[in-house]
């Protein structure tokens, strides 16, 4: 089944339970994926491509969430 949820910083950050700012230097540095859709200039990814992101980023311990 696919989650087509968009997800902002907000909910990315707690799906790796870290602050939002966090994801936002993570995107800084090129380590997020590009986002899925742009809305009024703002990022946002599919719930499905940052669960894959998280699966395959360095230093994944394995986090449930």
């Amino acid at each position: 089944m696919t989650d087509r949820r968009l997800w902002s910083y907000k909910e990315i950050a707690a799906h790796i339970q870290v602050q939002p700012d966090t994801v936002r230097s993570y995107r800084k540095h090129g380590l997020l994926p590009p986002p899925d859709h742009t809305e009024n200039g703002k990022p946002y990814w599919y719930a499905d491509t940052i669960r894959l992101w998280v699966s395959r980023r360095p230093g994944n311990r394995g986090r449930k969430g």
